[in-house]
């Protein structure tokens, strides 16, 4: 194992359990704060972290991806978690922040096509990957 893949199994395990504790706080401590409708997207953005966090994991327990392709993958699914799932908990939390997050809601749609990329570029890069 790599350094690099150390320290994106590390990430990873790092931002899985920041999102089981967030997920926790979202489903218990949250639900008094605000309504309905901002719990579930609040509930999106958990969802959408951990799936890119068990990739995330994934790719960097896989032997035979090369560095190169891991690191882009990394770097997209980090700004991915960043902006779409980062702007996604501000504006479910807008009710009760002291500022109006709403102005940051175009950074969403950025995040998700982080994540978009990410998934088409290790795709595309593994299918065109030389055998070895």
């Amino acid at each position: 194992m790599t350094v690099f893949d150390k320290n994106m199994v590390v990430t990873a395990s790092f931002l899985a359990a920041a999102t089981i504790a967030m997920g926790a706080f979202g489903a218990h401590g949250l639900k008094n704060m605000v309504d309905a409708a901002a719990l579930t997207t609040f509930e999106t953005g958990i969802r959408y972290q951990m799936h890119h966090c068990l990739a995330i994991l994934a790719v960097g327990l896989a032997p035979s991806v090369p560095e190169k392709i891991k690191k882009t993958v990394f770097w997209l699914f980090i700004l991915g978690i960043l902006l779409f799932s980062g702007s996604i908990y501000l504006l479910a939390l807008n009710a009760i922040l002291p500022f109006n997050a709403a102005k940051i809601g175009f950074v969403t749609p950025i995040g998700g096509l982080m994540f978009i990329l990410g998934w088409f570029l290790f795709a595309y890069r593994m299918l065109t990957l030389k055998k070895q």
